[in-house]
């Protein structure tokens, strides 16, 4: 009986809160309308380009392997070039820039990181890998508000 009477409580509780999910909408969907083809077609891109990349990597072919990193860092600098160009919503410009600074910090890591393999030094390319994951965390965190779905860095992508 007592479990019965916590859970009906329980349950009124959640009832009287306000919806959590709220739709997007303003600025920050208009900019994420404006963005997300550009990310899909980054992300497209470097599907094709590092298609096979582990596998090169666990067979010791290190150099293809790197020369596929440096290729996807030059599309991701691409895609950061376009998306610079999007006008940012005025009261978002400051954490927008940020973003964008950081995704520019990760095509930098994944080019040293294919600079790396190139060089054969897979122990390098290891731990600019985990920087990799470590910022696109960051990087995601700051602009969840945006609920970006393409946009959203996946280090699984690059690796």
């Amino acid at each position: 009986m007592r479990r019965a009477a916590s859970i009906a409580v329980a349950l009124l509780a959640v009832a009287l809160l306000p919806p959590i999910a709220v739709a997007l909408e303003g600025p920050r969907a208009e900019y994420r309308e404006q963005v997300e083809p550009i990310c899909r077609a980054n992300t497209e891109a470097n599907e094709h380009i590092l298609r096979g990349v582990r596998t090169k990597v666990r067979k010791g072919k290190l150099e293809p392997a790197g020369r596929q990193l440096t290729r996807a860092s030059t599309a991701l600098r691409g895609a950061v070039a376009e998306l610079r160009k999007v006008p940012r919503p005025a009261a978002d410009a400051k954490r927008l820039s940020e973003w964008l600074a950081l995704i520019s910090k990760q095509a930098d890591l994944l080019r040293n990181a294919g600079k790396a393999l190139i060089a054969g030094d897979r122990h390098r390319a290891g731990a600019l890998v985990t920087q990799l994951s470590n910022g696109a965390r960051r990087a995601n965190a700051l602009v969840v508000s945006f609920e970006f779905r393409d946009c959203r860095l996946d280090p699984s992508r690059y690796t």
